[in-house]
């Protein structure tokens, strides 16, 4: 039986579409009923509506031991995907909290109820720090915490050591660290905002750049490491290093809209920033944050061999992930 935190997200609900299309068993944490129709829309848009109903579901969350128990009642494999991602200020607590005590609840549960492996998503908010005159990001680039980090980035490096505490203490442990993940079924949440706001003609664009993986790759990946005797192990996993531009180009070429026309540059982007703060003081909900707005034109670079080595694996081209993704999509 594998269990799923995070199972209402867009990697944990694809990942228990393709263990349930492998056959195999699959038991589901969920904080309230209404989460629950987020996978279910994503099986629907795969039409495949029947394997929702497969699905063994425990009302429960990493931060209620108890309740998490029930969860791991002849569990054999845990993938821990759940996690809160913000980058506002004031969530640093929640941060903290959801992302580090509730990794170190699922791992203590996993070596309490002999779990045989647990696959961990990371971020790539979690990797180290260059040193000077390197370019790229590794696996094992070193961590300065003397370096500014996100909170986000900070619970998520919290997490990890979590899982390398449990991988130390005897429970077999990978992690994958990936880039900015694209697929259907969140159009409204996480990147898939990307999309729908493009949809809804934003007119900016940046020419930052970063890594973009599709999210059947990720799961894929997933998989493919807990079948693995790999362990003790972290992953990058990013198919392609492109210029924002160039992605929301492509994205807005997919839908069928205009592209984005005006090149935001960072002037700009921080007086967007000031006017969603001062919006916020208004009761509006911020969506903008300095953290963000910083990434819009940060050039990020990521070594994605070690994954292709380990398992030979081979990523989708990121168009092909965009074009499948609004195919996808617009079926609802």
């Amino acid at each position: 039986m594998n269990l799923i935190t995070g199972i209402t997200g867009l990697v944990g609900s694809h990942l228990a579409l393709r263990l349930l299309e492998k056959g195999e068993n699959v038991r589901g944490i969920f904080r309230a009923e209404s989460s629950k129709s987020k996978t279910r829309n994503l099986f629907s848009l795969y039409g495949k509506s029947a394997l929702f109903d497969r699905i063994e579901w425990v009302q429960s969350d990493i931060l209620d031991v108890p309740s998490l128990e029930k969860a791991f009642v002849g569990i054999n494999r845990v993938y821990h995907c759940a996690a809160l991602i913000s980058f506002d200020p004031r969530d640093e607590e929640k941060l903290r909290k959801v992302n580090i005590e509730g990794t170190a609840n699922v791992v203590n549960l996993c070596i309490d109820f002999g779990v045989s492996k647990i696959c961990h998503v990371s971020s790539v908010a979690a990797l180290g720090d260059l040193k000077e005159g390197a370019a790229v990001l590794t696996e094992e680039t070193e961590w300065n915490p003397e370096k500014y980090h996100s909170d986000y980035g900070i619970s998520k490096y919290g997490a990890e050591m979590e899982i390398w505490r449990g991988w130390q203490e005897g429970l077999a442990s990978v992690a994958v660290v990936p880039g900015i993940i694209l697929g259907p079924g969140f159009w409204n949440e996480g990147s898939g905002t990307i999309f729908s706001t493009i949809e809804n003609g934003f007119p900016f664009y940046t020419v930052g750049s970063t890594g973009f993986v599709g999210v059947n790759d990720v799961v894929t990946a997933m998989m493919r490491l807990m079948e693995s005797d790999v362990s003790g192990e972290r992953f990058i996993l990013v198919a392609e290093h492109l210029v924002l531009r160039d992605v929301a180009f492509a994205i807005a070429d997919s839908l069928s809209v205009k592209r984005p026309g005006i090149q935001a540059d960072i002037l700009l982007t921080k007086m967007a920033v000031a006017a969603d703060w001062f919006a916020s003081l208004f009761g509006k909900k911020r969506k903008l944050f300095s953290e963000t707005s910083e990434a819009f034109h940060r050039h990020r670079y990521f070594a994605t061999d070690k994954i292709q080595s380990v398992i030979d694996f081979d990523f989708t081209p990121i168009r092909d992930c965009i074009n499948e993704t609004v195919t996808i999509q617009k079926q609802k």
